[in-house]
């Protein structure tokens, strides 16, 4: 006979939900090397498994044979890739370097000058190298450890082959996990976790899959746009412009700065113009491409689950930046738009309130990876709209 079991009191879940957080918070301090490769490993399954899922809906296969190809053709594409921008991005990349160099010292002679203003003398040098110094004072502890962290990882065959591996497995056996976690799921609460969990996964979603859409059409246009109006080393400039878009609110600020300082000390390749004209045609091109961006592709290919305040993301970024080094900057706007999610729900609960106030309407679609075939399916609802109108 099956005895009844008496219940924990509160005190007792209290106790073991405590122990419970501080045993977590230890093998995440004892075991924090395993932790960035994990996370790797984690996005990179995160990203090939709608890949993984098309082949196992079109072949109809095993789930561990549509894994297999999925990860195959990514390493296919990654070898060729390369392969294919190498040469000429190895060519641009030392004239680059060249330049850059001779733009310094054009950048130290002006500052070795001293500028009188209203009387008092200026000594732009000394406020420069003050400036200099703070800005490395800041960023250094906590680029430092990433970048260290980046270059032993890339170095390193094992820790490689451990994220392949987990990211691997990750993939294969997503399905069973999403049960195993629905299932220690209390009843009451199932609904509640599966809202959440979609929600989340559809602003990573949108983060991952959508930013790496975006920065590819980024960093075409503006490889184009480079070669249309004689930007030195435009190939460079347009591979630049696309990984800036995975930091939003300053991916923008960084390529307006190094592309003015490009056209204004090297001018156009081609263009007859002043530098200085060429400058402003540069800024503009850029401010006006800014508003595209802003206004037109983030929200249709990304979607604005992701879109937060600049103030928010520049904030996170900056405290990504401290707790996780690189990783953190660009892993900071996915993660605060999650944990507004879940603030939000838990705020609500808190007090009481409806967790879900805007479930009653239909939620919105996922981000449609085909967006610019939006507009024709825009036509088409219309034309079917007034068809039953008639």
């Amino acid at each position: 006979m099956h005895t009844m079991r008496p219940r924990w009191s509160s005190r007792t879940k209290l106790t073991v939900t405590l122990l419970l957080l501080g045993l977590a918070v230890y093998l995440l301090y004892r075991f924090s090397a395993v932790l960035k490769p994990l996370i790797l490993a984690v996005i990179l399954s995160f990203v090939l498994t709608p890949i993984t899922d098309w082949f196992q809906s079109r072949l109809n296969s095993p789930r561990g044979l549509a894994t297999s190809l999925a990860y195959l053709i990514s390493l296919v594409v990654i070898i060729l890739i390369p392969m294919a921008l190498i040469p000429p991005l190895t060519t641009q990349f030392a004239g680059f370097n060249l330049n850059i160099q001779n733009l310094l010292r054009q950048i130290e002679s002006l500052l070795a000058a001293r500028y009188i203003i209203a009387g008092q003398v200026i000594n732009v040098d000394a406020i420069f190298q003050q400036v200099v110094g703070s800005i490395q004072a800041i960023l250094q502890p906590f680029f430092g450890q990433t970048l260290a962290f980046a270059i032993e990882a890339i170095s390193s065959l094992v820790w490689i082959i451990f994220i392949i591996i987990v990211s691997f497995y990750l993939t294969k056996d997503a399905p069973k996990l999403h049960k195993w976690l629905e299932d220690l799921t209390p009843l009451a609460y199932k609904e509640d976790y599966i809202f959440l969990r979609s929600e989340i996964n559809r602003i990573w979603s949108a983060f991952f899959r959508g930013q790496l859409t975006l920065a590819l059409v980024v960093a075409v246009i503006f490889t184009v746009i480079s070669l249309i109006i004689g930007l030195p080393f435009a190939l460079v400039m347009g591979l630049l412009a696309g990984l800036l878009e995975f930091l939003p609110s300053i991916g923008h600020g960084i390529w307006f700065t190094i592309a003015s300082l490009l056209a204004l000390f090297l001018g156009s390749t081609w263009l007859p113009v002043p530098n200085w004209a060429f400058m402003l045609l540069v800024m503009g091109m850029h401010l006006f491409f800014q508003q595209f961006d802003l206004n037109y592709l983030i929200p249709r290919i990304i979607g604005r689950r992701v879109h937060l305040p600049p103030l928010v993301v520049i904030l996170g970024i900056v405290s990504g930046a401290l707790l996780a080094g690189v990783m953190g900057i660009v892993l900071a706007a996915p993660t605060i738009a999650s944990a507004r999610v879940l603030g939000r729900y838990t705020y609500a609960n808190l007090f009481d309130l409806d967790p879900f106030p805007s479930s009653i309407a239909p939620p919105l679609p996922p981000p449609n990876p085909r967006w610019w075939r939006k507009p024709a399916i825009d036509k088409n609802i219309k034309a079917q709209e007034e068809s039953q109108k008639l």
